[in-house]
């Protein structure tokens, strides 16, 4: 496999160019609105840390805060500068390199997850959630996507719901008559 081949399997694929010999000379998509989303928010964080107590002298409650922050945006502000000086790629998208499908389904699979929780409840819409997501990640057979969707809700059940009892959206599942004939059959009550 040639360099050019691995360019373009790097970019389909929407991984990083974090190893050495990457992409260091240019800008990639989405890199520069981050440098500026963190050198604001650590502004903002200086100015709350100056806000603890000011600045009147290295003793003070908001000292070790302040230095903190403005190392903090002291860097930030370097990168941002640095980035916004470096020219852009011409080969990368925003949409490939950052928000690849596999990104952007799962971001639809939450939001739907947090509407269907209250109505549906915890069990059936996590199964729905790893279900789906294991077949569009894995690529794996049905048979395989529910085995491990199977086994893995009844673990994240047994562990959060009778071991450490939190209290889950019911739903439609009538999960009160289920624990007592568990509770039952552990008891040899049942």
């Amino acid at each position: 496999m040639n360099a050019t081949d691995e360019e373009s399997d790097r970019q389909r694929e929407g991984s990083s160019d974090a190893t050495p010999g990457g992409m260091a000379d240019f800008r990639r998509p989405g890199e520069l609105a981050f440098a500026a989303f963190l050198l604001i928010a650590s502004l903002v964080l200086l100015w709350s840390a100056y806000g603890i107590a000011g600045f009147r002298a290295l003793s003070s409650p908001g000292a070790i805060p302040m230095a903190t922050t403005a190392a903090m945006a002291l860097t930030a502000g370097i990168i941002a500068w640095r980035t916004w000086r470096q020219p852009r790629t011409q080969d990368e998208t925003l949409r490939i390199a950052v928000f690849p499908n596999s990104v952007i389904l799962i971001a639809l699979m939450l939001v739907a997850y947090g509407v269907l929780l209250r109505p549906l409840g915890f069990v059936p819409t996590s199964a729905l959630f790893l279900f789906i997501a294991i077949k569009a990640l894995s690529g794996r057979s049905v048979l395989f996507t529910a085995l491990v969707t199977l086994g893995s809700l009844i673990v994240i059940w047994l562990v959060f719901r009778m071991v450490f009892t939190v209290l889950m959206p019911p739903g439609i599942l009538p999960e009160a008559e289920i624990i007592q004939f568990l509770r039952n059959l552990f008891r040899g009550d049942a």
